[in-house]
This record gives C-alpha cells, sequence and structure tokens, in this order.
C-alpha cells in the first residue's frame, strides 16, 4: 500500500484534502442520518477472494432487486482493468472510468441509465494503466464523487477479486462490506484471506457474507460455517450471514442473453433469492453502524492512508 501512504508535501495535499471535505448537513455522519433524521446513501463494497464466484451477477441483480423496491440505485464498477458490469446488463458506454481518471470528461458524463431508477458508472476494460490508482486518481475520484448532484439510496461498488490495491481501497472506503464466496473450498480460503488482510491490516471487523451458486440453503449455511469457524479461531471480527443465491440455470441463460436474471425471469429461483437479500439488506439498515455519506465515503480512507489507522 505505499502507493497511498505518501510523504511530504503529497501526504500533506491529502490531509488537507480530508480535513477539508463537506461535512453531512447537521447530520451524524456515524450514523447515516441527516439532520432531518433521514436515511443517509448506503455505499456497499461487493467483493471476493478470487474471481470466478459471480460477484459481478450478483451486483447487477441485487441493483435490480432494490430498484423494484423503490430504491434508486449507483452502481460502480471499480474493476478498472477488466469491468464487465456493462456488458452484462447489455450496455454500451462510449466513456469509462478511465476517461475521467484521464481528464477526458467528468464523472457526470460517463453515467449511463440502466433503467429509470438504476444509473452505472463503467470501468475500462483491458487498459493497464489505472489498475493500480496512485495520489492523483484517488483525488481525481474523490472530487468528481463530491460534485455528484443527483441524490441516491444505495451505492454499490463491485470491486475485483482478490486483494490488491485497488480492492482494500474500494473496499475499506466504503460503509459496509459484502464478501462473495462459493462452495469451492478455494474460494471460502481466498475470502478468509481477503478478510484477514482488511481486519489486520485496514481494521475492518464487521463483514457480511453472501454464499453464491449453492446447492440448497445447507449448503451455503456450511460454507458460511467453514468460512467463520476459521475466521472465529484467528480474527477478532463479525462474519454476519447474509444469505446465498442458489445455482439456477435461468442465471446462465440470462448471462448469455447480456441481461439481469432479475429482469429476465423474474419469477426463478435465483431471482426470488435477490429479491430477499434486497429486503434483507434494506432491513439491516437500522442495525448497521454506517462509516459516513457520499461524500465521506473516499475522504475517509485518505484519513487512514495517512498513518491515521486505529
Amino acid at each position: 500500500m505505499s502507493s497511498v501512504r505518501g510523504t511530504g508535501d503529497q501526504a500533506d495535499t491529502l490531509r488537507q484534502m480530508a480535513r477539508s471535505a463537506k461535512r453531512p448537513p447537521q447530520g451524524n455522519a456515524a450514523s447515516g442520518t441527516t439532520g432531518e433524521g433521514q436515511q443517509g446513501i448506503r455505499v456497499l463494497s461487493v467483493t471476493s477472494g478470487k474471481g470466478g464466484v459471480g460477484k459481478s451477477n450478483v451486483v447487477a441483480n441485487l441493483a435490480m432487486a432494490l430498484a423494484n423496491q423503490g430504491k434508486k440505485v449507483l452502481i460502480v464498477d471499480a474493476d478498472l482493468g477488466v469491468g464487465n458490469l456493462d456488458v452484462l446488463l447489455g450496455l454500451s458506454p462510449q466513456y469509462n472510468l478511465n476517461n475521467v481518471l484521464s481528464g477526458e470528461c467528468s464523472l457526470p458524463e460517463i453515467i449511463v441509465e440502466v433503467n429509470s431508477h438504476i444509473k452505472l458508472i463503467p470501468a475500462g476494460s483491458g487498459v493497464q494503466e489505472y489498475t493500480s490508482l496512485g495520489q492523483h486518481e484517488k483525488l481525481r475520484l474523490l472530487d468528481e464523487l463530491d460534485m455528484l448532484e443527483e441524490t441516491f439510496d444505495v451505492m454499490i461498488i463491485d470491486t475485483e477479486a482478490g486483494i490488491s490495491d485497488n480492492v482494500t481501497y474500494f473496499t475499506v472506503a466504503a460503509q459496509e462490506i459484502i464478501v462473495v464466496v462459493s462452495p469451492e473450498p478455494t474460494s471460502i480460503t481466498d475470502a478468509y484471506a481477503l478478510i484477514k488482510l482488511l481486519a489486520t491490516r485496514y481494521s475492518e471487523h464487521h463483514f457480511k457474507v453472501l454464499v453464491n451458486m449453492a446447492r440448497d440453503s445447507e449448503d451455503a449455511l456450511e460454507v458460511f460455517r467453514k468460512l467463520a469457524n476459521v475466521a472465529g479461531r484467528f480474527l477478532d471480527i463479525s462474519l454476519d450471514y447474509l444469505g446465498c443465491v442458489v445455482r439456477d440455470e435461468r442465471l446462465v441463460e440470462a448471462v448469455k442473453k447480456q441481461k439481469a436474471v432479475f429482469e429476465l425471469f423474474p419469477e426463478s429461483e435465483a431471482a426470488t433469492c435477490f429479491t430477499t437479500l434486497a429486503k434483507r439488506i434494506m432491513e439491516n439498515s437500522r442495525q448497521t453502524r454506517l462509516k459516513g455519506n457520499i461524500q465521506f465515503f473516499f475522504r475517509r480512507y485518505l484519513d487512514l492512508s495517512d498513518g491515521e489507522q486505529p
């Protein structure tokens, strides 16, 4: 993480930017509420220890399920090397986050409308330059997000898989961390490695676990128990079981047609799982201590990156 632990002038600049952040209007950033007692934006990071667990599919369909419940959702494709959410959703954006980072476009110029309730910030693909963001790129994203005028109920960040600098950047900055794991032993092992890194290096202690591609609910619970048992023995963290999405051929068919299964086959077993998942996430809002709002999203991370971790 040396790329974000700057010294001298760079570190001073980061601290100054962080401390001059816009504050929530007369509200409590820790509780995620405004001065009028309304719930602030939910910032969810959806991540995984390895690829191939269906994480991006989870993000696309969770957004659809939340929109179906009347929520306004902003999806951020943060896999800056091989972003594919636009492909999954059958979209062909002209510009993406790479264009923002290079200074060619502003963030509002690249936002794509998925439907009346969902907007997407697409990532680039096949460009190595931004696979590890530097301080300049982080500050550019910070400022661009600050200038977004449209209000959303939920922001969902689809990180790349693994434990790269970009993964920890977007994950630590989010209010809530959802770790997607599949029944494969390697997926469980890699999910534990990711959780361990976030807990020991970045002082993250609360994680939600979603089991994807499970045979059934019992299979999913067994996967969660295995992960929880290992984490409980070696880490001082809280793992909450968020639920599961079962294997469903309808989902595979939807991917081939570049549609979300929730949209193409709303009565399918997988779509039902996403409906349950969306309800559970929104019901848990009162029990979750949020870290901040959209202005606090990146600035909180910059504070931590300056060596101010607890």
